[in-house]
């Protein structure tokens, strides 16, 4: 079974373009979920976050302080690299074992915003960049997620420019809501069910 890692800038369509695929019966790891989960639910993030942020970071119930976290990492590029440092390899953690628990289909696929900042490519097969024009991407995150252009620009600082990220991946969807998506989609399934086979 081949693991393919899928990833794009803000206001890709890297996730519309996942559900395409799951569509086609591929099961598909959500990275940035996944890493929301772990921070309550694997122990050795949970122990990494209080002993590197204080305990302050988990209220009595087990919820992670979101707020107390955000206040830390949220200017202060130091801080955000050691969250990332703690919270990438428990996401890898959770994703070994979803894999495992996964059989009968050729490939599964890893979809991960940050899929070459922490590494995780290493630990696929072949990769995926979703491709869409800067201004085309501003405009979606401001529609989806309400917030203004300054906001969405800080956002895709963090990630490495489209430009590397497309020297990097092995194949690349272009989603500039010209160019159909589908038709890509199946070309590249057709392709990872032959190399399996």
């Amino acid at each position: 079974m081949l693991k393919i890692g899928i990833t794009g800038n803000i206001g890709s369509g890297k996730t519309t373009v996942s559900k395409v695929f799951e569509v086609l019966g591929i099961p598909c790891f959500y990275a940035d979920d996944a890493a929301k989960t772990v921070m309550t639910t694997d122990e050795i993030l949970i122990k990494g976050i209080k002993s590197t942020f204080g305990e302050t970071s988990y209220f009595n119930d087990g919820t992670l302080n979101r707020k107390h976290i955000a206040g830390i990492v949220f200017n202060d590029k130091k801080q955000l690299a050691k969250l990332n440092s703690l919270v990438h390899p428990a996401t890898f953690r959770a994703f070994d074992a979803w894999v495992r628990s996964i059989s009968g289909v050729p490939y599964v696929l890893k979809e991960a915003a940050l899929l070459f900042e922490s590494d995780a490519h290493k630990f696929c097969d072949y990769t995926i960049m979703v491709q869409a024009p800067l201004e085309t991407r501003i405009k979606r995150v401001m529609e989806r997620d309400a917030v203004t252009r300054d906001e969405v620009e800080k956002r895709e600082a963090n990630q490495f420019p489209e430009e590397k990220k497309a020297t990097m991946a092995n194949y690349i969807i272009v989603n500039d809501d010209k160019q159909l998506v589908i038709p890509q989609v199946l070309e590249l399934h057709r392709v990872f069910c032959s190399l399996v086979h």
